[in-house]
């Protein structure tokens, strides 16, 4: 018995031409996620080429007419069943995006849906309720959001804004967390202030602190006694600080003896921009204290009141906006980088419109 084995080889070029798709996506709030369903899925394939090169194409040429529409049929029926497993795929990426995002050691962002995406011709619009909260106490604070709108700007990628709510309900979420509080010792004092902790430089402007509490270090525990707010206007953002500082003498063996305590009403107003990086500066509008409580008797505050409205011009503003030109970079978004960007400041919000770059092709 005898066997005649042929073998052949070459290649061929496959040409589709004229592929239409036609898929209708539905987009939905899914418990505070963005969710992405195929809702329909067509397609069309008009014609396909093919072109054998080598080997015996010569014999497979005038066979290509009879199985070109089978080819065509079978691109038609596998195009609909791939788009839908991307998007199963897309939605199952969607849904483990978590919404409560931690932020540090004290807070955490949750970023929930409040709505259904809004789609148009021009735009794809998510309404998010951003708020921050305490890890360890978390709580609703004391105010409430304000709805706002946001204008539409055609020539940029990218619009995101933030309301007063969300950094209200950072610096909520810092006050429930106990964050919001330092111990002051001398050491930390600069060494050019004209006044330092102690009862000696102390009694200049609490007489008492001489006789009772002679030559000792003083310690302070300074504290927002409220939450601190933002407010946003045009062009400007003007912070309201409630605080207290409690002042106490430091006996030889660390012990602590509560001397009195100042109540603080700070106001500060700013503005922002961005030129690369964020950047901004602040400026003292008024610092008042009032003596709050006093194991040590009655004194006026007028004097501290101006030293520290002093230390503040002096020592405090400078530093906060030196840090503040300097600025601090746009943030990425996973191997994407904002260019091209605009800070817009209004009533009761903060916007920034931008183009987006991919950070390795520059496109």
């Amino acid at each position: 018995m005898f066997y005649d084995c042929s073998h052949d080889g070459g290649s061929f070029d496959l040409a589709v031409y004229n592929i239409h798709i036609y898929t209708l996506l539905q987009l939905a709030d899914d418990a505070g996620r963005l969710s992405i369903t195929t809702v329909q899925c067509s397609a069309n394939v008009g014609d396909v080429n093919i072109q054998f090169h080598g080997g015996a194409s010569i014999f497979f040429k005038p066979f290509i007419s009879a199985f070109s529409g089978q080819i065509s049929e079978m691109i038609r029926e596998k195009i609909c069943p791939a788009i839908q497993q991307a998007i199963i795929g897309l939605e199952t990426t969607l849904q483990e995006i978590p919404v409560n995002i931690p932020v540090g050691q004290y807070i955490s962002l949750s970023i929930p849906l409040t709505s259904s995406p809004a789609v148009t011709e021009q735009s794809f619009e998510l309404d998010i309720k951003g708020e921050f909260y305490s890890r360890s106490s978390p709580s609703e604070p004391p105010f409430s959001a304000s709805v706002f709108d946001v204008p539409y700007a055609e020539n940029y990628m990218l619009s995101v804004a933030a309301s007063e709510f969300l950094v209200n309900s950072a610096a909520y979420a810092f006050l429930s967390s106990g964050a919001l509080q330092i111990n002051i010792t001398d050491d930390m004092i600069p060494k050019i202030s004209p006044i330092h902790l102690n009862t000696s430089q102390f009694g200049a402007f609490v007489p008492q602190l001489r006789t009772l509490y002679p030559n000792m270090e003083m310690q302070v525990l300074l504290y927002a006694s409220e939450t601190p707010l933002f407010s946003f206007s045009s062009g400007v953002i003007d912070i309201h600080v409630p605080a207290a500082a409690k002042f106490s003498a430091v006996k030889p063996d660390g012990t602590l003896v509560p001397l009195f305590r100042l109540d603080v009403d700070g106001s500060f107003s700013g503005s922002a921009r961005i030129d690369q990086n964020l950047t901004g500066a602040f400026q003292l509008k008024n610092l008042t204290l009032t003596l709050g409580s006093s194991e040590i008797g009655d004194f006026k505050t007028d004097t501290l009141e101006q030293m520290a409205v002093m230390a503040v011009k002096m020592f405090v503003l400078p530093k906060l906006d030196a840090a503040l030109k300097a600025g601090f970079p746009l943030p990425t978004l996973k191997g994407f980088s904002l260019i091209n960007s605009q800070l817009l400041i209004k009533n009761g919000f903060v916007a920034i419109f931008t183009d987006v770059q991919d950070s390795l092709t520059g496109l």
